[in-house]
């Protein structure tokens, strides 16, 4: 989204399939990652269980991104937003990638802690999972529309589709901070 183009009808109706296929891909390998089948064993002494800690730190990266992207182009500054914008995708891929290779090398850790802060816990982690499958692909239409400078279809997915992308990079850290700090495994 560095410089707007106009891309051509063709051209645009095939990266919209690509991002249906792109869905559908990544939505397969966050599902076989909970197939212990699937499960891949590191070498003797590698582990990446510090993956958690750098997917929130991406995860509130991302959020910053976000939330500064709104603020420029509020203000007129597109050049800003687009930016911003560009980081909070990239951090988001980042994000993916290091989210797969975790789960697919290591054990899940459950939330053991009880009281009021389980149901807290798995509303917070259920809302954020579902908002994060169900905005995936219109982050990705939206990114689109705005490096095609279709700025109306941009503006009006950004809306519905905003807000919880938002939630997503927010709630991933709680998530975490709930999980491997108050839960302490």
């Amino acid at each position: 989204m560095s410089t707007p183009s106009k891309l051509t009808a063709p051209t645009e109706k095939t990266l919209r399939k690509v991002v249906w296929v792109v869905t559908v891909l990544v939505l397969a390998l966050v599902g076989m990652m909970r197939n212990p089948k699937f499960h891949i064993n590191l070498p003797a002494g590698v582990s990446l269980d510090f993956l958690p800690a750098v997917h929130a730190a991406l995860n509130s990266l991302v959020a910053v991104c976000l939330i500064l992207g709104i603020m420029a182009v509020k203000q007129g500054n597109i050049l800003r937003h687009r930016r911003f914008i560009n980081a909070a995708v990239v951090l988001s891929g980042l994000f993916l990638l290091g989210y797969v290779a975790y789960h697919f090398t290591s054990t899940e850790t459950k939330f053991t802690a009880t009281g009021w802060i389980r149901p807290v816990y798995f509303f917070t982690l259920i809302t954020h999972i579902a908002f994060a499958a169900i905005s995936f692909p219109f982050i990705l239409l939206a990114y689109l529309a705005g490096w095609a400078d279709r700025r109306d279809d941009h503006r009006r997915l950004v809306k519905f589709v905003f807000p919880m992308w938002l939630y997503v990079a927010v709630t991933g850290p709680v998530v975490y901070l709930m999980l491997y700090v108050y839960n302490r495994p």
